[in-house]
């Protein structure tokens, strides 16, 4: 996988998130930053006002749907980038600590 991440880590994929947080992911790491109960509060909040303004955000809805994923698999309080731990869970591989 490290050698995966550095090759496409050069090119195309290459971000903040790719720089700083691979790794940790990788390792089942997900301590570090913005926690999955906050961002299906935000996602809540966002979903009433879809609901005022007529808008649909079935992508936002679909993404509130991996983090409840995430929440019943005990991880509300890990950071946002554990949506990996639902992809591991669902393709194999390790499984987030």
């Amino acid at each position: 996988m490290d050698r995966v991440l550095d090759v496409i880590s050069k090119g195309a994929a290459q971000s903040w998130q790719m720089d700083n947080r691979a790794r940790t992911m990788i390792r089942g790491e997900f301590d570090f930053g913005f926690a999955v109960d906050w961002m299906r509060k935000d996602l809540a909040i966002c979903a009433e006002e879809a609901g005022h303004n007529g808008a649909r955000l079935e992508v936002a809805r679909l993404v509130d749907g991996f983090y409840a994923e995430v929440q019943r698999m005990g991880g509300a309080r890990w950071d946002t980038s554990s949506l990996i731990a639902r992809l591991r869970r669902d393709g194999g591989g390790r499984r987030a600590s």
